[in-house]
């Protein structure tokens, strides 16, 4: 019971769908930890494509949002902020296609400085709030700085390995929660009637 509200919570309320489906949950899950290790292992080469790809995302949202500054009247109030975020989005985008390894580098510190901050701000919170189970949130906290500290201390060389390595993580992480999934579909009891 408890497996098919998992499902229904990813918008899979048709428990025969469910089980019938397990072989593509499985698939999947297999191809994003194949890609996770591959992204883990040549982590340079899957931080400049991510840089690459980011930067081709801003490009085109940028074109979009100058487009759109443009396509609405001139009087919009929205004018000036569509149009400058347009071309920020625009001229960002083109540096990190111009330069990825410049864009890793900058990415990079700007995932330690979250780290960072983000890290000591739940420390904080842990240390002055009381609720239960507070040790989670500070432990989380701490592997943030630590995380975070890291990262900067090694900069600009983690700019060449680190969101790589980050983006492999996660894609491997994804895969095995999918492969994970699929079990559980392929588990589930037959439907009565």
């Amino acid at each position: 019971m408890a497996t098919s509200m998992v499902f229904r919570s990813f918008g899979w309320a048709d428990h025969d769908e469910m089980k019938r489906s397990w072989g593509w949950f499985f698939a999947m899950g297999a191809i994003l930890i194949v890609l996770g290790l591959v992204a883990i292992s040549f982590s340079f080469v899957a931080t400049l494509a991510s840089v690459v790809a980011f930067g081709w995302l801003l490009v085109f949202s940028g074109a979009v949002q100058v487009t759109h500054a443009f396509w609405r009247e001139r009087r919009w109030s929205g004018f000036f902020v569509d149009l400058f975020a347009g071309v920020l989005s625009l001229v960002v985008g083109f540096m990190f296609l111009a330069n990825p390894l410049v864009g890793a580098k900058t990415l990079t510190l700007l995932i330690a400085m979250f780290l960072f901050i983000g890290g000591v701000e739940r420390v904080i919170v842990s240390l002055t709030s009381d609720f239960h189970h507070r040790v989670w949130l500070f432990l989380n906290g701490a592997i943030d700085v630590m995380l975070g500290v890291m990262i900067w201390r090694e900069w600009p060389l983690t700019g060449l390995w680190v969101i790589g390595l980050f983006v492999g993580i996660d894609m491997l992480l994804s895969g095995w929660s999918m492969v994970m999934h699929g079990v559980a579909a392929k588990a589930l009891p037959e439907q009565a009637g």
